[in-house]
C-alpha cells in the first residue's frame, strides 16, 4: 500500500485526549529548519465525540488522568511554515487529534490558517499558549512575562477565534509559582507539561525519532513534539502504525479538560460532562 493510501486507511482509528511532565533539559536549540514539501491533500472529515470531559485543573499537569488508552500528541513552536503545513495535512488527512502551542512570532501559524482553521472549528486539534516569542520566562520581569502570555492570547484570539483555552506551556518547560500565578491571572490556570517527547528540540534522524516514540508513546502519556524541523515529516507512517500496533487513541487536550465553551456547546448537544475537583 502507498503512503496516501495507507494514512487512509488509519483515519477510521484515530481518535481521542491528554497530559504531561516536562523537563528543563529538554531544551529547544532552535536551529534554521530546512524546507520539505507537506503531503498531499487528501482531506476526509472528522466526527468531534460528543464531550464528557472533566473540567481542566488549576496548576500543573503532567499526565493524562485515569486509565485508558488515549495518548496526547503537543506539537510546540513553529518556525517552519512547511511542517507546521505539513502536521496539518496529516490532521486532515488521517483524523489524528493534535493540541498545537504555537508561538505568534512566527508566521507559520498565519500561512496555514486556511487550512487549520476547519480543524479547530471541528475541535480535532486544539491550541494552547505557548508565549509570544518563546523566551524563559524566569529570567523575565512579572510585566514581561505578562506581556508575552497576553500578547500571544490575543494572537489566538484574532487569528483563530480562540477565546476560551485554559492551557499554557512554558517555553523550554521553565515555570515557577509566579509564572503558574500571572499564567492563571491571564486565562490559562493548567499549565502543561508532558511525560514524553520525540526528541525533537535539537536536530536528529528519522532513526533517533522513532527511538524516542517507541520509549515514549504508552497509554495516558502527554508527548511534546515541535514543528520546526522536517524530519518528523519522513516518520509520519512509523509513528501511526506505532499507534496502531499500541492500541493507542488520539485526544486533544481539549478533549480531556474541558473548557468553558465546550461546556456550553456539550450542554446544548446533549452531552455528558464531568465536573471533578
Amino acid at each position: 500500500m502507498d503512503r496516501r493510501g495507507f494514512l487512509l486507511a488509519l483515519a477510521a482509528g484515530l481518535a481521542g485526549a491528554a497530559v504531561g511532565h516536562g523537563t528543563a533539559d529538554l531544551a529547544d536549540t532552535r536551529p534554521t529548519p530546512s524546507r520539505a514539501p507537506a503531503p498531499a491533500a487528501a482531506v476526509t472529515s472528522t466526527r468531534v465525540p460528543a464531550p464528557s470531559a472533566v473540567l481542566p485543573p488549576v496548576g500543573v499537569v503532567d499526565v493524562l488522568p485515569g486509565n485508558g488508552t488515549a495518548l496526547a500528541l503537543s506539537i510546540d513552536d513553529g518556525t517552519d511554515s512547511e511542517v507546521v503545513g505539513s502536521f496539518v495535512q496529516l490532521a486532515a488527512d488521517t483524523g489524528i487529534r493534535l493540541t498545537f502551542f504555537p508561538n505568534g512570532c512566527y508566521r507559520s501559524w498565519e500561512d496555514n490558517k486556511a487550512a487549520l482553521q476547519p480543524l479547530v472549528d471541528s475541535g480535532q486539534v486544539a491550541l494552547g499558549n505557548h508565549t509570544w516569542s518563546h523566551p524563559d520566562l524566569t529570567t523575565l520581569s512579572d510585566a514581561e512575562v505578562a506581556e508575552e502570555i497576553r500578547r500571544n492570547r490575543d494572537f489566538l484570539r484574532v487569528t483563530f477565534g480562540v477565546r476560551d483555552s485554559p492551557f499554557f506551556r512554558p517555553p523550554f518547560g521553565a515555570r515557577d509559582e509566579r509564572i503558574d500565578r500571572i499564567s492563571a491571572d491571564l486565562g490559562h490556570p493548567t499549565v502543561v507539561m508532558w511525560n514524553g517527547t520525540l526528541d525533537d528540540a535539537r536536530i536528529i534522524t528519522g532513526e533517533e525519532l522513532m527511538i524516542a516514540a517507541r520509549k515514549w508513546f504508552h497509554p495516558q502519556a502527554i508527548i511534546v513534539g515541535h514543528a520546526n524541523q522536517p524530519t518528523v515529516t519522513t516518520v509520519y507512517d512509523e509513528l501511526l502504525e506505532l499507534i496502531e500496533e499500541r492500541g493507542l487513541r488520539t485526544v486533544t487536550l481539549a478533549d480531556v479538560w474541558a473548557t468553558p465553551g465546550q461546556l456550553v456547546r456539550g450542554a446544548k448537544a446533549g452531552g455528558r460532562v464531568v465536573v471533578r475537583s
